[in-house]
């Protein structure tokens, strides 16, 4: 299915415009980055990547899209005819998904001409934007939950296809699982699931519904306890499935203390191996207030799929360099108050000190520059995606998203421990251009 109408329509006025006059073909260079982290945030995470490189792949103009722009008059024929023959031939360059980001860091860098490179503005920072507020919440929810496995289920809080991209953002993240069954199919993330309140309604009694879950997944399911009384729940939940039960949770209440009553009450029955996973509406939050609590496992649902209060990242998409009529590359930024942008191509690199990362230098360089990385020492941050119109194949599908996965642990792993607090502060590193 073709990606090409998931735009803006200034994207297109602007080419019909540039076609005009004769500006179009100018080679340039576009960046996305954002100007600051949601308040009280030290760092994000890209996520997006690997479904942003199918959307491109798939930003093709077929008879459909080009019949609706005729009809509707968007563009004139001139520019329908440059549609036609579109494909992205240009170069992407980017952080690996994963990859830890600050405000500045340029995640993004698109080169080719004007026109094939600015029609990918609104389809780049719909998904960019959204998968990493995703992402950079979970992972807060990961640091908080101190080793102890996340399950995403927030597929009920979120449009369909949001829910596939904020499971696959999530797992990006260090969640271990998730409900939906599509993440699972498309992405290769594990999923989880078992019944809601409704399957213990149906049946006549409580027992009889753990019975007959029992009786289909096994004794090492989980059972739901908090339909009624807990205490009597966890009592028939060991009577029924034995004290190999699976695990046992918990979807309502006083957490703190309804969690521990019930692994005292579960030690008591002999049932010492079954889990404790809660529910109950979690985030960052109240996930790091039961650090102490004989919590096993938690389900995350309309906490991380909204972003924890931030569903956008707030990345922008910046021309910052274009070629002239003497072929001489030339800076551009915007300068107007409170949205200056800082112009030129850039080469990123984290410095690290005893493998912790101490700071992200941003070099500004000519385009032309085949070589930036000899500039300084430290952990260069762009990778090729697409050279040439060709997507490097490591970065997608099921693979790209364990990739993906791998290596947010590795960029997490390099940050200061000051990273990881959820009290306001400022970003984990400072950035600083050179």
């Amino acid at each position: 299915m073709s990606t090409a109408l998931l735009t803006d329509r200034y994207e297109l006025t602007m080419i019909d415009a540039a076609i005009a006059s004769g500006r179009h073909d100018r080679e340039s260079v576009f960046e996305v980055f954002s100007r600051r982290l949601p308040e009280g945030r030290r760092y994000g995470i890209v996520a997006g990547t690997g479904r942003l490189l199918d959307a491109i792949e798939s930003f093709r103009f077929t008879d459909a899209e080009l019949g609706w722009l005729r009809d509707n008059s968007v563009v004139t024929a001139a520019t329908l005819d440059w549609l036609a023959d579109y494909r992205f031939r240009g170069t992407l360059l980017g952080y690996q998904e994963g990859e830890v980001y600050f405000p500045g860091s340029p995640i993004l860098v698109v080169e080719g001409t004007f026109a094939e490179a600015v029609i990918l503005e609104t389809l780049t920072l719909s998904v960019l934007n959204y998968d990493s507020a995703v992402a950079s919440a979970a992972s807060r929810m990961v640091s908080a939950a101190d080793g102890r496995p996340l399950a995403e289920m927030g597929s009920r809080r979120a449009s369909e296809q949001s829910a596939v991209a904020a499971a696959r953002a999530a797992y990006i993240a260090g969640f271990g699982a998730s409900s939906n069954l599509e993440a699972g199919r498309r992405w290769g993330i594990p999923t989880m699931g078992t019944a809601a309140h409704a399957f213990t309604l149906l049946h006549d009694t409580e027992e009889e519904a753990f019975r007959a879950q029992v009786a289909a997944l096994g004794s090492s399911t989980t059972l739901l306890v908090d339909t009624y009384d807990v205490t009597a729940a966890v009592d028939l939940a060991v009577r029924v499935a034995g004290t190999g039960l699976g695990a046992v949770r918990i979807d309502s209440g006083d957490l703190p203390s309804q969690v521990a009553a019930v692994r005292s009450q579960l030690d008591s029955l002999g049932a010492t191996h079954t889990r404790i996973t809660v529910t109950n509406d979690l985030d960052e939050y109240t996930i790091a207030a039961l650090r102490a609590a004989p919590v096993d496992s938690y389900g995350v649902g309309t906490s991380v799929v909204t972003g924890s209060g931030h569903p956008a990242s707030g990345m922008v998409y910046k021309l910052v360099s274009r070629r002239g009529d003497d072929g001489e590359w030339l800076d551009v930024a915007k300068r107007s108050t409170a949205k200056a942008t800082v112009a030129g191509r850039k080469f990123p690199v984290r410095a690290l000190a005893d493998g912790v990362a101490t700071a992200e230098t941003i070099h500004v360089v000519d385009p032309d520059d085949t070589a930036p990385a000899e500039a300084t020492p430290g952990r260069a941050l762009l990778v090729p995606l697409i050279t040439d119109g060709v997507i490097d194949e490591r970065y997608r599908g099921a693979a790209g998203t364990a990739l993906a996965r791998e290596h947010r642990a590795s960029a997490i792993a390099e940050l200061p421990a000051s990273a990881f607090r959820l009290s306001r502060g400022e970003p984990a590193l400072p950035v600083r251009y050179v």
